[in-house]
C-alpha cells in the first residue's frame, strides 16, 4: 500500500468524519503491519489473515512497546476511548479499500476486547504492597 494513497483515504475519512486524529490511522496501519508480521512468524513464516481480536491486540501491544505509560494519553488525543474505535476505523478503512477483509469480520470483533483503562495506563500505575503488620 502506497503511503501517497493510504493518506488520501485517511483524508476522505476525515471528510466524512472527524472523530479520531489523522495520526491514529497511521498508527493503525502500523499495528496491522506489526500484527501480520507476528501471526506470520506464528504460521510458519506464511501470511494470514488476522482476525480483530488479533488486530487490537497487536494495536494494544505495539502502542505499549512505542508509547510506555503516555499510550493511555495519546489514545486519548487521538479520540479512541474504546476497542470498538479502533474497529470503527479499520472499517473506515475497508470502506476505502486500503485494509481487506472477510465475510465473516464484522464490527461487533473489536467490541468490549479490552478496557483502555486496564490497556493503556493500570500497567504503569505503581504496585501497592501489601500492608506489614
Amino acid at each position: 500500500m502506497q503511503a501517497a494513497q493510504f493518506e488520501t483515504a485517511i483524508e476522505n475519512i476525515l471528510k466524512r468524519d472527524q472523530r479520531f486524529d489523522p495520526h491514529a490511522y497511521l498508527f493503525l496501519k502500523d499495528a496491522l503491519d506489526f500484527t501480520l508480521k507476528r501471526a506470520a512468524e506464528s504460521n510458519d513464516g506464511n501470511a494470514r489473515h488476522v482476525s480483530g481480536q488479533e488486530l487490537l491486540l497487536g494495536f494494544r501491544d505495539l502502542a505499549l512497546q512505542e508509547f510506555g505509560p503516555m499510550s493511555g494519553t495519546l489514545m486519548s488525543e487521538w479520540g479512541l476511548s474504546s476497542s470498538r474505535n479502533i474497529g470503527e476505523m479499520v472499517f473506515q478503512l475497508i470502506e476505502e479499500q486500503m485494509f481487506g477483509r472477510q465475510d465473516s469480520d464484522t464490527i461487533e470483533d473489536f467490541e468490549d476486547v479490552f478496557g483502555f483503562e486496564e490497556a493503556f495506563v493500570t500497567p504503569f500505575l505503581p504496585q501497592r504492597r501489601a500492608a506489614t503488620k
